[in-house]
């Protein structure tokens, strides 16, 4: 593989994330998680970074891509597991909305498939608890949603940070070829 398809792939990436991460930052924003904005915002700058550094020949803002996608795969496996409930977190907590609002995750109430949250009164009320109306009749929990999101970003940042690797390494050699000659 050569240079030019070293840089194509990580371009390809890198656009890929950068869609990935705008997606995720609308449903972000849907549900006041104040946390995941800030770090979907920081992926945005850095990740465009990483395609100027590409396409500019930037060895350095590659490299603040690389070190970025590893902070990148540990927020999403902490997202990971904080929707599974793992490791003593749990989907209940308000770490994502930083205790500033008690808004959870956008798909809880609008994931696909799911009843209407305005219930009437008659129906929920000899349950124990209207949080269990909304999420009954969805097609996919919003936990299961957020996991694959988060899953998605963490394939993406790994093939990514890989072929960063690769063009930083193709960076250097094409430097240290011209300072020999």
């Amino acid at each position: 593989m050569g240079c030019c398809s070293g840089r194509c792939m990580l371009m390809f990436f890198c656009a890929l994330q950068l869609i990935t991460a705008v997606e995720r930052q609308v449903f972000d924003f849907l549900g006041y998680q104040w946390a995941p904005i800030l770090v979907n915002f920081l992926h945005v700058i850095v990740v465009i970074l990483g395609l100027f550094g590409t396409v500019q020949y930037k060895p350095r803002y590659i490299v603040l891509y690389i070190v970025w996608s590893v902070f990148w795969v540990t927020w999403n496996i902490f997202i990971c597991c904080l929707y599974l409930d793992l490791g003593g977190l749990s989907k209940d907590s308000n770490y994502l909305s930083l205790g500033l609002s008690s808004y959870r995750s956008w798909w809880k109430d609008n994931g696909p498939g799911c009843e209407n949250g305005n219930l009437p009164t008659t129906r929920w009320q000899h349950m124990e608890s209207p949080a269990l109306v909304s999420e009954l009749g969805c097609v996919l929990e919003f936990q299961y949603i957020e996991v694959m999101h988060s899953a998605l970003q963490l394939f993406i940042s790994a093939l990514g940070f890989v072929f960063a690797c690769y063009v930083v390494n193709i960076f250097n050699e094409e430097e240290d070829t011209c300072l020999f000659v």
